[in-house]
Order: structure tokens, then C-alpha cells, then sequence
């Protein structure tokens, strides 16, 4: 058995999970070389909600913080999180997007992408696994862990081959609403590793409170690599913490390698910028506990907090736990889709809806008809007929790719934007958020103006967030 590789989160999943991706490149880049030094398998550093976040509330350039990263770290390789299709945004996009975005991710300093897709349809990763790899990047193919009638060993086994077939580098579990408990991560990560050459990477969330358990599990049935994040920034809904599990592995034959000393002074860095967070009010401290509900009703945490928030707003919150009961039976309806980015928003929030209505499927919104009709991609299990008919009506279901719809996008928006465009990297921040860019283009222009002393009467209205 090789030594445990870590993947280390803080960078980007830790602080989109505690404090919404609000870490500033001003609070990450004077740490960066220390975390150069440690010896990890990545710093997972880019992707997920950080390009939305910046852009948003940051007033950042995405593309500037990971070149800015890049320079600082010499010696480990860089990391992303990137939803397939989808890439950073919430929709799917054409091809020409998806090829162009992976190129420019690459070309600013990212060494490995983990592609994942709501759904774990295949097809929804491929453009982007292609791309990488001629990029010469590192493609890692992730599969969305959940629980349900139609999910096991099988499925899993079966999507990873799929996988490694397609030209993926590795493998991720990735396991976002922390489900994985540690004797099915240990049958998971075995039978995978008798399915498959490539690599496997463990990616879990301290949620449910198993992970560093889970973990074990997976190192002792022959896990490669696992994602934690450093302690200040760990726990709660965020990965396991990094040093405790060096500790545990130190002088076995899982041993990482990675010095404590080292580890200690990153997190005496990173502790104050926790605080900093909490006394903003940015850090709930309802995140750094324990919610076993996850494993009871197979609900991530954010989405829970979601449902709370949504059934207040409509002056319900007695009706939580009826809700709770009806996610499960939505996502039946819907082909027990995996519970993440876009699909929990979708199945939470029509369980909230039939529920209130006191009819199912009374109101439905755009996006749950949209994955009914297939242009999300192909669910884990069919959608049942009446569901389909009570939805759609007469409308056929898309059982193409539905990138396969969408024509080339690039062009449109190089001419749309050109009066804004300073780097090349602007039409795919463009893309993938019209409006937020825009925003930040007219700002970026204005501090120009405003610099240079020129045009100095020009206006800007900024959209609220």
C-alpha cells in the first residue's frame, strides 16, 4: 500500500461550505507558499462557487486570483471543481464554451480538473474530459454519491468503468452531503479498486459527523487520495480537518508524509481569518455542528437550511417536517437524482411547493419541469409515466445530450461584449454570468477611468447582489 495523498481544500470547497466563498485572494496569498511547502497532492484552489463569489460580492477578478496562486505555488499542482456541462454556471453550454473555458483554466494555471455532473450522466462530462486532456491536464471524473433504491455497488462500479473508458485520469467519490458512512466507504472504495486501474480520490463532508471515519475506512481498503482541509477552516459542513488525520496515519504504512510543524503554522495563519469571518457574521456557527438528520433523510446540510429559510419566507415553518418527508418522495418522482448543485435546489424546492399548495405538483417551477423533460440529462432511474404526464403534458422528453441542442455560443458573445473585453478571459466570464459581468466590467472600467483621469464623469450603476 502506497503512502495517503491529501488534497487540500481550504483554498476553495472549506470556505465555500463555512462562510458562502467569501475568503478574499487578499486573505489566501500570504499563505500560499507555506502551503506550497507541505508536500500535498493539490490545493484544491479554483472552481465550485469562487468564480460566481468573486465576481458577486468580491468585486475580484476570478481569472487574476488563480494566476495569482499559480505564481505563488511553485512546486504542488493546482485543483478545480468544474460541474461538467454546466462548468461554473447553472445552466448547460454550448460545446464551443465548454472546450474554450477548459483551455483557459488550464492555460492560467490549474493542473487538475474534477468534472462532475448532478446526475452522473456520463455524456455530461465528456466535452469537458476531452478538452482537458488535450489540454494536458489532468481529468478527473467524479461520480455524485447518494443512497437509493436504484444506487449501489453495481451502479457505482459501472460508472466508474464508464469513466476511465471515456479517458478520466482518476476517479472522485465524491460524496457532497457527507452519506458515505465508513463500512460502505470501505466496500466502495474496494470494489472500485478491483473495477478500475486508475487512481480513486475520496471527497466527503463532515455534515453527518462520520467522515474522519470514513476515511479510515477508505485508506484501509486502498483509497489513494482524500480531500481535508486544514482545522480552523474544517468540520461542520465543511471536509475532515488535515492534521488530525496526519497524526493518525504517522508511522503506518499509510503514512502521508506531511510534517505536523508545518500543518501547525498554516493553521496559526488561517485562524485569525476564521475569526475575522465570524465576527462578520459571515460564519453561522449552526454550520460547525453535527446534523445526523443528513443520514436520515440523505438531505445535505445546505439544502436543510434552504427548506428552513423558503418555508419562513411563506410564513410555513410548521410545515418542515412534512416538507422533509416529501423531498424523499419527490425525488423518486424525479428519478432519484443525486442531491446536489442544481438538483437539491430543484427537488427542495418543489417538495416545499406541494406542500404548501396542499396539492402535488399543483405549481410547478421552470426548473423542475426542465429536469422532467430532460435537459438536465438522463436521471439515475426512469421518470415515472403520470409524473411525466402531469408535468409535461404532451411535451416529448429530450433523450439526446442536451448540449447537443445548444449551438455555438462564442462568437454571439465576443461581439456583444467586445466594448468591454480587456483579456480573452472575459467572454467566458461573460458566458457564464451575463449580468454579474457586466457589472464588473462597467466597475473595472470606472476605476480605470477614474485612475488614468480620464472620462472622469463616467457613470455606472451597480445591480444590487
Amino acid at each position: 500500500m502506497a503512502k495517503v495523498k491529501i488534497t487540500e481544500t481550504v483554498l476553495r470547497d472549506a470556505h465555500q461550505s463555512l462562510i458562502a466563498t467569501r475568503m478574499t485572494t487578499d486573505d489566501i496569498l500570504p499563505v500560499v507558499e507555506k502551503l506550497d511547502e507541505v508536500g500535498y497532492h493539490s490545493l484544491e484552489c479554483w472552481g465550485g462557487a469562487t468564480f460566481d463569489s468573486c465576481l458577486r460580492f468580491l468585486n475580484e477578478d476570478p481569472w487574476e486570483r488563480l494566476r495569482k496562486i499559480r505564481s505563488k505555488a511553485k512546486k504542488t499542482k493546482l485543483q478545480m471543481l468544474l460541474r461538467g456541462q454546466n462548468l461554473l454556471g447553472y445552466k448547460h453550454y454550448a460545446d464551443d464554451v465548454v472546450e474554450y473555458f477548459v483551455q483557459k483554466s488550464i492555460a492560467n494555471g490549474i493542473d487538475i480538473i474534477r468534472i462532475f455532473d448532478a446526475l452522473n450522466d456520463a455524456r455530461n462530462l465528456e466535452t469537458a474530459i476531452k478538452a482537458c486532456k488535450k489540454e494536458g491536464g489532468h481529468a478527473q471524473a467524479a461520480m455524485s454519491y447518494t443512497i437509493s433504491p436504484v444506487h449501489n455497488l453495481d451502479m457505482f462500479v459501472k460508472d466508474a468503468r464508464m469513466l476511465e473508458e471515456m479517458g478520466a485520469d482518476s476517479i472522485c467519490i465524491k460524496d457532497m452531503a457527507g452519506l458515505l458512512v465508513p463500512y460502505a466507504a470501505y466496500d466502495l472504495v474496494k470494489a472500485l479498486k478491483e473495477n478500475v486501474k486508475i487512481p480513486i480520490q475520496l471527497h466527503t463532508h463532515y455534515t453527518s459527523g462520520v467522515a474522519s471515519m470514513t476515511y479510515l475506512k477508505a485508506i484501509e481498503a486502498g483509497v489513494d487520495v482524500v480531500d481535508c482541509a486544514i482545522s480552523p477552516f474544517a468540520l461542520g459542513t465543511s471536509q475532515p480537518p488535515t492534521e488530525p488525520l496526519v497524526a493518525t496515519l504517522k508511522g503506518t504504512e499509510y503514512d502521508t508524509g506531511l510534517d505536523l510543524g508545518k500543518l501547525s503554522e498554516i493553521a496559526e495563519y488561517f485562524r485569525p481569518v476564521k475569526e475575522k469571518y465570524v465576527k462578520s457574521g459571515l460564519l453561522d456557527i449552526k454550520v460547525m455542528g453535527v446534523d445526523v438528520n443528513t443520514l436520515k433523510y440523505q438531505v445535505p446540510g445546505g439544502m436543510l437550511s434552504n427548506l428552513v429559510s423558503q418555508l419562513k419566507q411563506a410564513g410555513k415553518a410548521d410545515l418542515f417536517e412534512e416538507v422533509l418527508r416529501e423531498v424523499p418522495r419527490v425525488r423518486e418522482d424525479f428519478g432519484y437524482p443525486p442531491l446536489v448543485t442544481p438538483t437539491s435546489q430543484i427537488v427542495g424546492t418543489q417538495a416545499v411547493m406541494n406542500v404548501i399548495t396542499g396539492e402535488r405538483y399543483k405549481m410547478v417551477p421552470k426548473e423542475s419541469k426542465a429536469l422532467v423533460k430532460g435537459e438536465y440529462g438522463k436521471t439515475p432511474a426512469p421518470i415515472p409515466e403520470h409524473i411525466k404526464k402531469k408535468i409535461l403534458g404532451d411535451e416529448e422528453q429530450i433523450t439526446c445530450r442536451p448540449a447537443d441542442l445548444i449551438e455555438p455560443e462564442l462568437d454571439k458573445i465576443r461581439k456583444q461584449i467586445s466594448e468591454y473585453i480587456e483579456q480573452d478571459e472575459d467572454v467566458l466570464t461573460y458566458a457564464l454570468f451575463p449580468q454579474v459581468a457586466e457589472n464588473f466590467f462597467k466597475q473595472r472600467q470606472a476605476a480605470k477611468y477614474r485612475i488614468d483621469g480620464t472620462m472622469v464623469d463616467y457613470e455606472f450603476r451597480v445591480h444590487p447582489a
